[in-house]
């Protein structure tokens, strides 16, 4: 059963539902990627245990877990996809208030694909094909991350509120770009050895305002080709739920054991996931991270639960797997993790994440 003091999520959720905008499918979703190797090696599956700098992407309450006296934090990612065609890098940092229970974090992510060649130009005025004419350019999404959050004890166990304002600007080399805004909240609270979560991303729906730019003779070459002109246009990005728990183990005086169960609830249509309906479609994702004296960790996670049609038309259930390695250092922690995108077409779609994150203590 979930606390009942996570559930103020609940009515923002649904008025933002309530909304009469429409929105696109898999809008902004180069940020549910996610950053950070940890959550990437426990299947994404960390909303209610991500308690570092990366929890900003996460759940912005996992901020308020880090002590103060961790003092300053920083993390750094980078991630290589589609075999290397598509860049997703990461760069944040939380510090905490003169209030002891408060922090503040700043996230900058980027996922971007270099290198387009632009062959709008391919053609001279006679007909002829000239390759010289064509130059690369870059399609872009970064996304800035504005994050306060602040714990209040319990004697049962923290409360730990948070959210983000983001800015979201996407580039496609220089003929269209977009400006959208969004907001997120998210809350833990611990009972023992349980974590429980609630995150509302997008909760108020993330607005993207795109405008466009062409010269007269791209113009006329997308029209000569058949492709619809415009000037500008707008996307909206649906509020997505996510309820998780977490419980740790202690297995012996060193070993522990953390598992967690995210559900993700999203709201912009049937999709294929393990419950799809329309609007709401949910999708599970489960994670394990094994730690000894938290000096070496170990994680395995699945997610992306998808069915998949074979030529025979049978019917089964494809997925996501991940693994991951970290190690603690004195304040820096390294983390890796290997994991796929769910693809089953005979490619190889894995990648390599690699994280960091140092802590930097104040002065006694």
């Amino acid at each position: 059963m979930v606390p009942k003091k996570l559930l103020f999520l609940l009515p923002l959720f649904l008025f933002a539902l309530s909304r009469d905008a429409v929105s696109q499918k898999y809008s902004n979703e180069f940020l549910t990627i996610g950053v950070g190797a940890r959550a990437h090696g426990m299947g994404s599956a960390v909303t209610a245990s991500q308690q570092d700098v990366y929890a900003a992407a996460w759940n912005p309450a996992g901020l308020a877990g880090l002590p103060v006296d961790r003092g300053l934090e920083i993390g750094a990612m980078h991630a290589e996809w589609f075999g290397g065609v598509g860049n997703y890098d990461y760069l944040g940092f939380t510090l905490p208030l003169s209030n002891k229970n408060q922090r503040l974090g700043i996230s900058l992510i980027r996922f971007g694909i270099d290198n387009i060649p632009n062959t709008l130009s391919l053609y001279e005025a006679d007909g002829t094909i000239n390759f010289d004419n064509i130059v690369e350019f870059s399609a872009a999404d970064y996304a800035f991350l504005g994050t306060y959050a602040r714990s209040f004890p319990k004697p049962k166990g923290d409360l730990r509120v948070g959210g983000n304002v983001k800015v979201i600007h996407r580039i496609i080399g220089e003929f269209a770009s977009s400006w959208g805004f969004g907001l997120d909240l998210g809350v833990q609270l611990d009972r023992n050895d349980w974590t429980f979560a609630l995150l509302g991303r997008d909760i108020t729906t993330t607005f993207n305002t795109w405008s466009f730019n062409f010269t007269e003779e791209e113009r006329t070459t997308l029209t000569a080709t058949g492709n619809d002109i415009r000037i500008s246009s707008s996307e909206t990005t649906n509020p997505t739920l996510i309820l998780a728990t977490a419980r740790k183990f202690s297995l012996t005086k060193n070993i522990n054991l953390t598992a967690e169960l995210d559900v993700i609830a999203t709201t912009d249509g049937k999709r294929n996931t393990l419950l799809s309906a329309d609007p709401v479609s949910l999708d599970p994702a489960f994670g394990l991270e094994a730690d000894y004296g938290e000096f070496i960790f170990l994680r395995a996670g699945v997610s992306q639960l998808q069915r998949i049609q074979d030529f025979d038309m049978e019917e089964r259930i494809n997925s996501r797997p991940s693994l991951g390695l970290g190690l603690k250092v004195g304040q820096l922690n390294v983390d890796y993790a290997y994991t796929d995108l769910g693809e089953d077409d005979g490619r190889s779609t894995y990648s390599h994440i690699v994280s960091l994150r140092l802590g930097i203590k104040p002065r006694q």
